[in-house]
C-alpha cells in the first residue's frame, strides 16, 4: 500500500431540504446538529474528510442510515454535495465538466453495488464487454478482454450463459467483472455481498482478497458489517449520523476506540481476530529457548494454536524477518480470553 493520496475529501456536506446554499452560507459551511433540526434540514453527510492512499482497501462502515451510500456517492459524483472538495488525481472532481467526468468514471473508476444490476437480455461475456462497447472498443478486443476478465473471477465456461441461469454469486462474480475490465484505478463496492447468503458471502470475500492481491486496486468498500470490514480492511471510517467517528486500522479501533460509539460498535468482535502478534509482544531480549518464530502482522487467532502447542515462546519477526520480540502462550490466550495482560 502507497502512501500516495488518490482521492482526498474535505468537508464533504450532502443535505437536503429548503435553501440549502444560503443555510450552509449562513453557518459558514460548518452548521451544528442543532442548527440543522432547526431548520428541518437532513444531514446525510456532515463536513466528513477522507484521504484513501493508492493501493489501500477504504471500508466505510456504520448502521443503516448513517449515510454511507450517500458518501460514496459523493466521492463518485453520482450525486453532487453540497459543499467541500474531492480532489482525484490533485484534480478537483467537483469541478470536472460533464464530458471530463463521464471520461474519469469511464476509464478510471468502477463500480460494484448490493443489486448487481446486470442486463436480462445480455449473456455473461456480453454484459462483462458492455462498459468497453461504450468506450468504442472493437468487438474482437472488448471480448477478448472481457473473456480474461470472466477467467479471473471463475466463472470460465459461463459466459454463454443468460444472468438468470446463475445463483447470486456467480451474478455477482459477473458484476464484479464488468466493473474491472477496464481496468479502473479506483473501484468503489457498496455492500455488494450483503444479498448473499453466509456461506456464499464467505467465498466472495475469499474471492475479493484473492483479486485484491493480484489487481492492487484503490478500494472504497461498503458495509454495515464489522466482521467483513476487519476481515478486508487496511483501514475503515466508522460512520455515525453522517459524520466519521473515527478512522484507523481495525487493531486500533479495537484497541483504541475515539468515542463511546465505536467503543460499543466493536465490543462485540472477536479480539483475536484482529490484534496482531507485534501488539502484544513484549521486548526481544534474545534469550531462548524458542519454540520457533512467527511474522509479527500475522494475528493472535492466525497463530495462537500453534503458539499454545509450543513448549517455549515463539520470536516475533519485523517485516524484514529481524527478531524484535516475543509471545508466549499466555499473552496469546489472554486476547482470546479477554483478560487483562499481565
Amino acid at each position: 500500500m502507497s502512501s500516495e493520496v488518490l482521492l482526498d475529501c474535505k468537508g464533504v456536506w450532502k443535505l437536503y431540504g429548503a435553501d440549502l446554499q444560503t443555510f450552509l452560507t449562513r453557518h459558514a459551511n460548518a452548521p451544528s446538529d442543532q442548527d440543522l433540526a432547526d431548520h428541518n434540514i437532513i444531514g446525510a453527510v456532515r463536513g466528513v474528510d477522507v484521504a484513501i492512499r493508492k493501493g489501500e482497501i477504504f471500508v466505510i462502515m456504520g448502521l443503516s442510515g448513517s449515510g454511507k451510500s450517500t458518501l460514496v456517492r459523493c466521492l463518485s459524483r453520482l450525486i453532487e454535495p453540497n459543499a467541500g472538495t474531492i480532489g482525484y488525481e490533485g484534480r478537483d472532481l467537483l469541478a470536472m465538466s460533464d464530458a471530463e467526468l463521464i471520461e474519469v468514471r469511464r476509464r478510471k473508476m468502477g463500480m460494484v453495488f448490493q443489486h448487481f444490476a446486470l442486463l436480462p437480455h445480455l449473456t455473461v461475456l456480453q454484459n462483462v464487454a458492455f462498459p468497453l462497447e461504450v468506450q468504442g472498443v472493437d468487438r474482437k478486443r472488448r471480448e477478448t478482454d472481457a473473456m480474461r476478465m470472466i477467467e479471473t473471477v471463475g466463472l470460465s465456461g459461463r459466459e454463454g450463459n443468460y444472468p438468470r441461469q446463475l445463483s447470486g454469486g456467480q451474478q455477482q462474480r459477473v458484476g464484479i467483472a464488468r466493473s474491472l475490465v477496464t481496468n479502473p484505478e479506483l473501484w468503489f463496492l457498496d455492500e455488494p455481498f450483503s444479498a448473499l447468503d453466509p456461506l456464499i458471502r464467505r467465498e466472495m470475500q475469499d474471492e475479493f482478497i484473492r483479486l485484491q492481491s493480484m489487481l492492487r486496486k484503490t478500494i472504497v468498500f461498503i458495509t454495515h458489517d464489522f466482521d467483513e470490514a476487519i476481515r478486508l480492511a487496511d483501514r475503515i471510517a466508522v460512520l455515525k449520523d453522517g459524520r466519521i467517528e473515527q478512522t484507523a486500522t481495525p487493531e486500533e479501533l479495537m484497541t483504541n476506540p475515539a468515542t463511546p460509539y465505536v467503543a460499543e460498535f466493536t465490543r462485540h468482535v472477536d479480539r483475536a481476530k484482529v490484534v496482531r502478534l507485534q501488539s502484544i509482544m513484549t521486548p526481544f531480549t534474545g534469550d531462548g529457548p524458542w519454540s520457533g518464530a512467527l511474522p509479527g502482522k500475522l494475528t493472535v487467532a492466525e497463530t495462537v494454536a500453534q503458539i499454545d502447542a509450543g513448549e517455549h515462546p515463539f520470536q516475533v519477526l519485523d517485516d524484514a524477518g529481524k527478531p524484535v520480540g516475543m509471545v508466549s502462550a499466555r499473552q496469546a490466550i489472554d486476547v482470546m480470553i479477554g483478560r487483562p495482560a499481565q
